[in-house]
């Protein structure tokens, strides 16, 4: 199961995004707002690929998603809440929204857990995340992509340009101008 948030409406208060199942239209979003640096309860997670399971919350007292791997995140789940002041760098679910806010969010989480938890049976589940302006990927990339497309988001943020190595041809004629 592939699972895309593309985020739409950022505010210095949150992240209105839509989350795509399989790439249908399945619900809203809410996250915190996007930073350029991180500050620890206030901050949506960096966009990218990440593998999700479900677990026991020991906060909720309940299974529910967990994105993996997230750089510099611990615990960043799925679930009901309605504003920026119900998440602490988790993602939120609902069915409507307005500036700042999604709304029927625990009948939004419901449908939507009841999917993860099916499909998690079976395979492997991934939750895309997307800025606005971002190269978007396509929705087809099968299964085993996942693991191919974390190790791209991962080398990404490593990757320095280098300068274009100059022709023979450009060199001889610098170096004959000299």
């Amino acid at each position: 199961m592939d699972l895309k948030v593309l985020r739409k409406e950022l505010t210095p208060r949150s992240t209105i995004g839509e989350l795509h199942v399989d790439g249908q239209f399945e619900c809203f979003t809410l996250e915190d707002a996007v930073r350029p640096v991180k500050i620890k309860g206030v901050t949506a997670i960096p966009a990218g690929i990440y593998e999700v399971v479900i677990n026991f919350s020991q906060r909720f007292q309940r299974p529910l998603p967990l994105l993996l791997n997230v750089p510099n995140f611990d615990g960043v789940r799925i679930h009901a809440g309605n504003t920026d002041a119900d998440t602490e760098g988790c993602l939120l679910v609902g069915k409507t929204k307005g500036a700042d806010f999604i709304g029927n969010s625990r009948a939004a989480f419901g449908v939507l857990f009841a999917k993860i938890e099916k499909a998690a049976t079976r395979e492997k589940v991934f939750i895309e995340l997307v800025q606005p302006g971002d190269a978007v990927q396509p929705l087809a990339a099968t299964r085993e992509a996942g693991s191919i497309r974390r190790e791209i988001t991962r080398s990404a943020s490593k990757t320095v340009a280098k300068p274009a190595k100059r022709s023979a041809k450009k060199r001889a004629k610098k170096e004959a101008s000299a």
